[in-house]
């Protein structure tokens, strides 16, 4: 894929960053069974709540230097001295409650995959493996980003409500929201990825 301005995208893609039209035309919607992955857009969109998906995507090398490469095992032996510092470091979020609750749902996410042999296991597992279609951008929870956040929060999770839960779903891919007129849909229709 390229940043190219002419192609159609979805309406929230910014034209004027093509940071965030990389993200749009690369990742966002694409089915995702990397737990690296998955562990790595989880604790980034944890760390959305309250804020626009851009202003984290900007600073996602800076969380990924902070959060010494998203490494699963590091972060669950996070301390308080550890927080302390992140606290400190002004290229990132700077929210204490979400940075303990970076470590808690780090260690939550290491029991999953130990529970299921992986998180994408337990993940897909709501769905059965299928990918669920839903376009319409006003729609910002559903009744599978419920029973997941509900699941996730039942573990021990925080900054995982609904809302959260649900754009987490539409970037790795388990729910495929591309506007029908945006080229990244044109294209996987073309693949018959929906059937």
């Amino acid at each position: 894929m390229s940043a190219d301005r002419a192609l159609k995208r979805c309406s929230w893609a910014n034209p004027n960053n093509p940071r965030y039209l990389r993200y749009h035309d690369e990742e966002w919607g694409v089915a995702c069974h990397d737990d690296q992955k998955l562990y790595e857009m989880l604790l980034l969109e944890s760390f959305q709540a309250g804020l626009s998906w851009e202003i984290i995507l900007n600073k996602r090398e800076a969380f990924r230097a902070a959060f010494d490469g998203f490494d699963l095992d590091a972060v669950c032996a996070y301390d308080a001295e550890k927080i302390d510092a992140l606290m400190q470091n002004p290229a990132i979020v700077r929210n204490r409650r979400k940075l303990e609750s970076a470590v808690t749902n780090s260690r939550v996410f290491r029991d999953i995959r130990s529970e299921f042999g992986s998180f994408d296991a337990f993940l897909r597992g709501f769905t059965d493996g299928a990918v669920l279609v839903e376009t319409d951008p006003a729609v910002t929870t559903n009744a599978l980003s419920d029973r997941v956040s509900a699941e996730l929060k039942r573990r021990g999770m925080k900054f995982v409500g609904s809302t959260i839960i649900y754009y987490y779903l539409q970037a790795v891919g388990v729910i495929f929201s591309h506007s029908p007129e945006c080229f990244c849909y044109q294209r996987l229709a073309a693949l018959d990825h929906f059937s």
